[in-house]
């Protein structure tokens, strides 16, 4: 089990952030995501790999005034 976005998410061995993300259905043209308070690079999504027990970030930047 990960928490994402402080929410419980199911987990399983080798969930890279990547998949995760597909998973979720997060679509969003940009977007920052953290593990464990550290942020991830967009190029390093394929290769990051979620361990049991992370706390995963993703936050969707918007635009506005």
């Amino acid at each position: 089990m990960i928490k994402l976005n402080n929410r419980d998410c199911e987990w399983h061995e080798g969930l890279t952030v990547e998949e995760l993300l597909r998973l979720k259905n997060y679509t969003y043209p940009r977007i920052v995501v953290s593990v464990n308070a550290v942020i991830v690079p967009e190029e390093a999504y394929a290769s990051t790999v979620i361990e049991d027990g992370d706390r995963v970030e993703a936050i969707h930047l918007m635009a506005g005034g």
